[in-house]
């Protein structure tokens, strides 16, 4: 079924698809050539050269693509081709007005691809689409803010409200943000998390008593085995290959878990060796388990058996720092190989490799992204992983470690300042402490149950700050119907996305910010801001650059303006606190643990690092102050609902989470179109199907099917009934309520789909 290009749905791609084989080495000159255009392209020569020699450094800003951390010792090109290409995206010279806003019906513009939209350029000035009109037109600031806190102020409750955070807002902005809607009296916070790394959090916090990873940067320096476990960082955090790389040459072994090879895992050449005359790359991954999507608990469960027949297990630690050990043991005694090897589908030879290295490893990292969170278990999957690093005691001990790793370059900061729609008791108590708010304490909406609240009229304002919506969350057609329903939908952006554009029968307002590359004054003074990566590091992050427009505001300025048309008899001095950021530091250091002498310690060299029990003590904040061994069965890898393939979703190597870079995916060999299915090559021979067949696709679950029509085949080697698929093209097959035990995240990684019908048509 056809849906109109304003129901959210990504349009129809009719590009012409080439493919090419796949690459076996990440980065080298090809890297450096993709930066170099795109930056050209977006920005121009000399603002390239510029904007590049601030990225990641100590008086420049930090990144907006990932949040792997800086090393200590930076180069003078601190950044890596992702990086490049998301700076340029929001330093780029084109400029969306709103005399082009205004120029076009909503229709064409949501008949543009993710890829134009994001081309249209920089948003300059407030822009308003009223409801019953298909077109945007101006508004002042002054009228959008007062148009916001006028509704605001007349919700019948504060729970008819919901505001969600992109994880590239800024400690001080969410900061403040959390504190105004928690204000009104409301957790209605949801954010990227909820889709994101929410499954690692619970299971983490669960197990060894917090939401964190346990490594450091410098661990990567002392490991001798790093597993990379449902993770492509040649793609997603690329700068990531330069610690895998350097652990390597020091004597690392790598295994890597992955239903898809990827050539950040093969191969990697450094860029920058090219000046030192090193014209060798570096073989990274020692193993590949190519596992069935969804096998990683099996395999997880087997390498762990694998342990205790090796004996190779810290039992001075397992005795005085966990608990339930033994019912672990008496579990995995029971370990039916048969089922790992249908679940996983690999030769034991393999798992047993596996086992042998980390057996013979005295300090191992396990590092994993959406490949484990994003399924039906994916917070018992996570707890595999603990498992096994708690049974050889790699926690604690330099070199070993639970390495999440985030993606947006905040998300983790954003949840510690209290971006969170379910906050402990003790964070509350904290915060009314140091702010004086008298703050709610009935948990809020994450994002799946959001998108309920609104399709059933439970929601008049929902409020955005960062972030394109719509296509980062499931089921597609769900989530815009769930967006047209809303009275009032603001949305604070650099840049217009398909949220924007989705027809609605409520008011909707664009607010333009600065970008992290953009130079803020608040009272005629520089501000800086700080965020937090993936190891905890608190670091500042200030803006060089002529903002795109004199129009535009800081969200830190948004959000204060907001509030103090909104609260009365609020005890924050909210204009007060934007004058300096100090100011919000400040209160933040009153109000959250672990920023003591906030402002000071932000301005060293390298920032300065959050408290991290287990990694710092071997302490656990758990019930019993010791981590946690946990059982759980396996899940059931078979098709439930009537499908004949299980569907993960997955980024190309030009695009960051929804910006769309590009239309290539280099390293997978595909460009050109984007709505491609990728499929085991003996499969599509037994089918007689050829590269480029057109087929549709056709989700299953226990509410029924949703259709995505349209789709070009690419064989290439992933496991045996697996397929997969880019989002947010391939969203639309999500169903809503399928989602992960405890976290709620959906199982993007987990589609049951078969094929709808297939044409003849084909392209080489």
């Amino acid at each position: 079924m056809v849906q109109p290009p304003s129901s959210g749905r990504t349009p129809p791609d009719e590009r012409a698809l080439k493919v090419k084989p796949r690459k076996h080495r990440a980065a080298g000159l090809p890297a450096v050539t993709s930066s170099l255009q795109h930056g050209l392209r977006r920005m121009g020569a000399a603002r390239t050269l510029r904007t590049l020699r601030m990225v990641n450094q100590q008086d420049g800003f930090d990144c907006p693509g990932c949040a792997w951390p800086d090393p200590e010792h930076r180069s003078g090109f601190e950044f890596c081709e992702n990086g490049a290409k998301a700076v340029a995206e929001e330093a780029m010279k084109a400029r969306c007005t709103p005399e082009v806003l205004a120029s076009k019906p909503l229709h064409d513009f949501a008949s543009m691809s993710d890829f134009e939209l994001g081309s249209l350029g920089r948003l300059t000035s407030p822009a308003v689409r009223f409801a019953g009109s298909d077109r945007f037109e101006p508004i002042e600031w002054d009228a959008a803010i007062d148009m916001v806190a006028a509704r605001l102020r007349t919700l019948q409750s504060p729970e008819r409200g919901v505001f969600y955070t992109s994880g590239r807002t800024s400690n001080e902005a969410a900061f403040l943000y959390q504190l105004f809607v928690r204000s009104l009296g409301s957790n209605n916070l949801p954010d990227c998390s909820n889709m994101c790394h929410e499954s690692s959090g619970k299971g983490l916090g669960a197990t060894i008593g917090i939401g964190k990873g346990t490594v450091r940067l410098s661990d990567f320096e002392h490991a001798d085995l790093i597993v990379v476990i449902g993770q492509n960082p040649g793609t997603n955090h690329p700068r990531m290959l330069t610690s895998l790389r350097d652990a390597k040459r020091k004597g690392a072994k790598i295994l890597h878990v992955n239903p898809l090879p990827e050539a950040g895992l093969e191969r990697f050449k450094h860029p920058q060796d090219y000046l030192r005359l090193d014209l060798f790359d570096d073989r990274l991954a020692d193993l590949h388990l190519p596992v069935r999507i969804g096998g990683d608990a099996a395999l997880l469960q087997a390498l762990q058996w694998l342990q205790l027949q090796a004996g190779a297990l810290d039992e001075s630690f397992i005795e005085s720092g966990t608990s339930g050990f033994e019912a672990l043991v008496a579990d995995r005694n029971s370990l039916d190989w048969d089922r790992v090897l249908v679940d996983t589908g690999l030769e034991r030879s393999a798992i047993e490799e596996a086992g042998a290295m980390l057996s013979s490893s005295t300090a191992t990292i396990a590092c994993w992204a959406m490949g484990l969170t994003q399924h039906r278990n994916g917070v018992a999957v996570i707890q595999e992983v603990v498992n096994l690093l708690l049974m050889g005691g790699h926690i604690g001990r330099p070199g070993a470690g639970l390495c999440p790793v985030r993606g947006h370059s905040n998300v983790q900061g954003d949840r510690t300042v209290g971006i969170w729609e379910a906050p402990s008791t003790e964070f509350l108590d904290r915060l009314e402490e140091g702010t004086g708010v008298a703050v709610p304490r009935k948990h809020g909406f994450d994002v799946v149950n959001a998108i309920h609240a609104m399709r059933e009229g439970k929601v008049d304002v929902l409020m955005t700050m960062g972030g394109n919506f719509v296509s980062a969350a499931p089921d597609t057609d769900a989530t815009a119907d769930a967006l047209s329903r809303v009275g009032l939908a603001v949305h604070v952006a650099t840049k217009p996305n398909r949220t924007h554009m989705v027809h609605s029968s409520g008011d909707v307002l664009l607010l333009p910010c600065l970008g992290r590359t953009e130079r803020d004054e608040q009272n005629g003074t520089s501000q800086f801001v700080t965020v937090e990566n993936s190891m905890g590091i608190v670091h500042r992050s200030e803006g060089r650059l002529e903002p795109a427009s004199k129009d535009l505001k800081s969200e830190p300025w948004i959000v204060a303006e907001l509030a103090a048309r909104t609260l009365d008899d609020s005890p924050i001095d909210w204009r007060a606190l934007v004058q300096s950021y100090d100011g919000i530091r400040d209160l933040i250091e009153a109000s959250i643990a672990g920023f003591d002498e906030y402002n000071e310690r932000v301005r060293a060299p390298h920032g300065f690092e959050l408290p991290n029990p287990p990694r710092d003590d071997r302490s656990f904040s758990t019930p019993t102050g010791r981590a946690v061994f946990t059982v759980h069965p396996l899940p059931n890898l078979e098709p439930s609902y009537g499908g004949t393939h299980v569907l993960m979703t997955l980024r190309s190597h030009d695009q960051y989470n929804t910006t769309v870079y590009g239309l290539q995916d280099r390293y997978r060999g595909v460009s050109g179109n984007r709505r491609v299915v990728f499929m085991n090559a003996e499969e599509m021979a037994e089918r007689g199907w050829s590269t480029g067949r057109k087929v549709s696709l056709m989700s299953h679950w226990k509410d029924g099917t949703r259709t995505a029509e349209d789709w070009r085949l690419v064989p290439y080697p992933i496991p045996r009934g697996n397929l997969a698929a880019y989002f947010p093209e391939a969203n639309v097959l999500i169903p809503l309520d399928s989602t992960a035990d405890v976290s709620n995240t959906p199982t993007s990684k987990w589609v049951e789909v078969s094929f709808l019908e297939a044409s003849s048509t084909e392209e080489e």
